[in-house]
């Protein structure tokens, strides 16, 4: 096999995973249509899309006949443990036709020892979601160790998480290879049918490749499907088309998260 046939075949496998998002905040309804439309469209499509929740209902017109999640994010990207503040947020998303809700764990309060709180929102989140997906995002990049990223994965995958996620996009440091190991590890751990969403940085190739490889590695070969496994980005969309469709793609930062 060619180089450049495994790299397509790579890319494609990536794009299938990929949650297409737009959480800039220069997000307006045409783009949220545009997202809609890119999700679909050759070579796609896509896991997901993820944007703000005022542009819920309109992804959900404009995917109601395709097989796109829409996923919309709460307590984000701030991470506040007031669990009050979030109720109405949520049930709105999910009234407006949300599929996932990629929730921002209190992780300041968390590193704090406020061990309650920080599960207590994760809880009341899955109540409230049901059978709707919940992506529970840690914040990995601003923990002082990866004793603390292993905690903080326990505890959201006992509280309820469907999937756990390394970042919002929004901090210096968001994925690493480091921290989505711990959390893989705490996943195969469990025993729970949990996955796994690095987000943030991802621009490459590369960078797809190291986060894949880590998941056959420790899940096994089978195991990363949209179901278990996705990419937080937009940046990385344009690359993994470009590579399918066979021509050179460089590294990409418009749009990235």
């Amino acid at each position: 096999m060619s180089d450049v046939t495994s790299d397509a075949e790579l890319a494609l496998r990536a794009l299938r995973l990929l949650d297409l998002t737009d959480l800039s905040e220069r997000a307006t309804e045409t783009g949220a249509l545009q997202l809609c439309a890119r999700a679909v469209a050759p070579p796609g499509p896509v896991a997901a899309i993820c944007l703000w929740p005022q542009f819920v209902k309109t992804a959900r017109r404009a995917l109601r006949n395709q097989p796109v999640q829409i996923a919309t994010v709460i307590n984000f990207p701030a991470g506040g443990s007031n669990c009050s503040l979030i109720e109405n947020d949520l049930s709105e998303a999910l009234a407006d036709g949300a599929d996932e809700i990629d929730l921002v764990l209190p992780w300041r309060a968390f590193l704090a020892g406020e061990l309650a709180s920080a599960r207590e929102m994760v809880v009341e989140a899955k109540a409230r979601c049901g059978d709707k997906t919940l992506k529970v995002i840690l914040e990995t990049g601003e923990y002082p160790d990866q004793g603390a990223v292993r905690a903080v994965s326990e505890l959201a995958i006992a509280a309820g998480a469907d999937f756990i996620k390394t970042s919002t996009g929004k901090t210096t440091i968001s994925a690493t290879p480091e921290a989505a190991r711990t959390m893989l590890e705490a996943i195969k751990a469990s025993g729970r049918p949990v996955g796994l969403k690095p987000s943030g940085g991802l621009r490459t190739l590369a960078d797809a490749r190291t986060y894949l490889d880590l998941a056959d590695e420790i899940m096994g070969p089978d195991w990363a499907t949209p179901k278990t496994f996705r990419f937080g980005a937009s940046g990385l969309y344009g690359v993994l088309a470009d590579i399918i469709a066979g021509t050179v793609a460089g590294e990409r930062t418009d749009g990235a998260y």
